[in-house]
């Protein structure tokens, strides 16, 4: 009976398992979040990012609403995206191209406003497990020239 065991505890340490070098898994995991993400703009006029605790990531459209609500009671950061009373935002995506469509015109959204738009769409894209490579087309209510731009942020490399 002691040979037997022996036999079997022989064949499950030597079952062929070779150990091997260390293997390289890749970028770390995306997805999880104890909020999102919005960008800013701090005194200096600077993209800067803010975590909105909301206990998940959420999705695109979710996170383009919280950041059309403002910086909250923040001091340190404001928005250039004008108050509007529906946050709503609507994000179809296409390949390569997140469109997103807001309540707004384009004399509502500084330069630096459609920058805090692509970079919280973009930021909650990546952290979802997208690439980085995504662009963004920020649509308004009525046509404008800057609707055609497909945009990146300048901070997500």
């Amino acid at each position: 009976m002691k040979r037997i065991l022996l036999t079997i505890v022989l064949l499950a340490a030597g079952c062929g398992v070779q150990p091997s070098g260390i293997v390289d898994g890749g970028e770390a995991p995306t997805g999880v979040a104890a909020g999102t993400t919005l960008y800013f703009v701090d005194a200096a006029g600077e993209l800067r990012p803010t975590t909105r605790r909301t206990e998940r990531l959420g999705t695109v459209s979710e996170a383009l609403s919280l950041l059309m609500t403002g910086p909250g009671r923040d001091p340190s950061h404001h928005t250039e995206i004008a108050e509007t009373p529906t946050p709503r935002v609507v994000v179809s995506t296409k390949a390569n191209l997140i469109q997103v469509m807001l309540p707004l015109t384009a004399e509502d959204v500084t330069p630096r406003g459609i920058d805090q738009i692509v970079c919280t769409a973009l930021g909650v894209h990546v952290q979802s497990g997208g690439a980085r490579t995504m662009k963004v087309q920020v649509r308004f209510t009525q046509p404008a020239p800057a609707s055609e731009a497909e945009r990146t942020c300048p901070l997500i490399r």
